[in-house]
């Protein structure tokens, strides 16, 4: 099978997939784009460009899902699994707070992944450096990214992954989900020796402030919603679409609602984009509006969001709408990095921290 079908079409509708199920999803869904032509090369330069302030570092890679498909099996020969990279500081320093970037938790999210690249390239990530020590993780999920998928290739939603204990609600859109490759990579290195002999035993407290990159799309009730019904044997009709929000927006944490915080971000995006306005019913995506462009839900942690992997008090996931009109692919890779900006600039004002000095 070389084309994508319907995720409607797969199975027997209002009952749960089972093996054969996702396997017949996963070989229907088709390679669209390339990790390795178009996210690792610009890891490697900036390897090279920024030698001195950062240092790339591999925490885990994610295995090459053939099944018995031929053409994929011979496009795949010879080529290693999904190597999974990030940007960190160099002279990381105890006497700095520390800042984890994510992107691309959800592979088909264009500029979750360029965004967090940009911030790299464009040199803030460098200044910031000067306050904190940085993690950038910019592709998290590769497959997806290559089938533009919101799930990983066994169907499951990454962001739903990284707490697989996690509280689960009856009907709540957010549940948590079985734990993925890719969340246990990254996971597993944030609290392996390797970070430990940098932020001490308790690695996974010792964040000030987390900011996972996201985008909002159409596809997200034209598709990937009325595909979780179907692997989740819920019948799924046109009545059950929402509505999509029209513009930037950010999902705050309940349990550290950081309302100054919030709105310096949204505030730092107005200069690139627009914020997206409330629904007809004063929501956003189903979900009550808190501040301008900040919907609540509960603690991240519970629900399996990568914005709840560690403990930082700043914590937050961003939604770009690139879809929208009055939007283009640079504007939406530029939201994301002036929402970090607008985010750190702040942390820096209210925790009074000062710059080091050259190392």
């Amino acid at each position: 099978m070389s084309a994508t079908c319907s995720a409607l079409s797969i199975g027997i509708s209002g009952t749960k997939w089972g093996v054969s199920e996702i396997k017949r999803w996963r070989m229907t869904r088709v390679k669209q784009r390339s990790y390795y032509e178009d996210v690792l090369p610009k890891i490697e330069a900036l390897r090279k460009k920024c030698e001195n302030i950062f240092e790339v570092v591999q925490y885990g890679e994610l295995p090459l899902i053939v099944d018995d498909d031929e053409d994929a099996a011979a496009a795949c020969e010879g080529k290693s699994p999904f190597p999974l990279f990030a940007i960190r500081s160099r002279n990381w320093s105890k006497n700095k707070p520390n800042v984890l970037i994510t992107g691309g938790v959800h592979g088909y999210e264009t500029s979750g992944v360029m965004g967090a690249l940009l911030f790299a390239e464009s040199g803030k990530a460098e200044y910031y450096s000067k306050y904190f020590n940085i993690f950038v993780a910019p592709c998290i999920s590769p497959w997806g990214y290559e089938r533009v998928q919101r799930w990983n290739a066994n169907a499951v939603d990454p962001n739903r992954s990284f707490n697989p204990d996690g509280e689960i609600v009856e009907g709540r859109s957010f549940n948590p989900e079985a734990a993925t490759g890719e969340s246990t990579a990254l996971i597993q290195f944030l609290k392996g020796d390797n970070m430990k002999q940098l932020m001490g035993d308790n690695s996974m407290d010792n964040w000030i402030c987390h900011i996972d990159l996201h985008e909002t799309t159409d596809t997200d009730e034209t598709e990937f919603r009325p595909a979780k019904a179907a692997r989740d044997g819920i019948v799924w009709t046109e009545e059950s679409k929402g509505e999509i929000p029209d513009g930037f927006y950010l999902v705050q944490d309940t349990t550290s609602p950081k309302s100054g915080w919030f709105a310096a971000m949204i505030d730092s995006v107005k200069k690139v984009t627009h914020i997206a306005p409330a629904d007809s019913e004063g929501k956003l995506i189903g979900e009550e509006i808190s501040q301008e462009g900040v919907i609540g839900i509960p603690n991240n942690k519970h629900l399996g969001l990568c914005a709840g992997v560690t403990n930082a008090p700043y914590r937050a996931t961003t939604e770009v709408y690139p879809d929208s009109p009055k939007a283009t692919p640079e504007q939406c890779n530029e939201a994301q990095v002036a929402c970090i900006a607008g985010g750190l600039d702040y942390i820096i004002s209210e925790e009074k921290i000062i710059a080091a000095t050259m190392e």
